[in-house]
């Protein structure tokens, strides 16, 4: 099992202990995420990188951004809330995030490993970005400083 993994284990214990219903249910909800992974990946018993883990707190976080939006358009703040205490328990499982000029710098790195020239070689830069980022940075930022500098 990975750091990551097993650390998001041990804090779920945690929260049983502390009887803090609100992280028990973000970590089991993530917990399920991660074991569904692993089972579409190679069946039950496979474990997950932790880039891979890291992913799926990513996603993870995504998918309570969009609801937050949702909510806060129906104005139900008090299930927008609910929704950024959830994203504040799931931040603490991701890396530091890069800064906007480690980012920036990045950036220029791939485009000069992969010999970019255009908007036609964005996927090219992005493979190595993401690897090189290992998820501390956002795709998306990611793919808008490319097409920044490609266009």
């Amino acid at each position: 099992m990975s750091d990551l993994a097993q650390q998001i284990t041990d804090d779920m214990k945690t929260a049983m202990r502390e009887r803090d219903k609100g992280a028990l249910n973000v970590l089991r909800a993530l917990k399920a995420a991660i074991t569904n992974t692993a089972i579409e990946k190679s069946g039950a018993g496979t474990e997950l990188a932790e880039g891979e883990v890291i992913s799926i707190i990513r996603k993870q976080i995504k998918q309570r951004q969009d609801s937050i939006e949702q909510f806060e358009k129906a104005d139900r703040a008090e299930l927008a809330e609910t929704e950024k205490s959830e994203i504040t328990v799931l931040e603490k499982y991701l890396p530091a995030a890069l800064s906007q000029e480690d980012i920036e710098a990045a950036v220029d790195a791939a485009i000069t490993e992969a010999e970019a020239e255009s908007r036609k070689d964005i996927g090219k830069v992005m493979k190595i970005l993401q690897e090189k980022t290992g998820g501390r940075a956002d795709g998306k930022t990611l793919s808008q400083e490319v097409m920044k500098r490609l266009s």
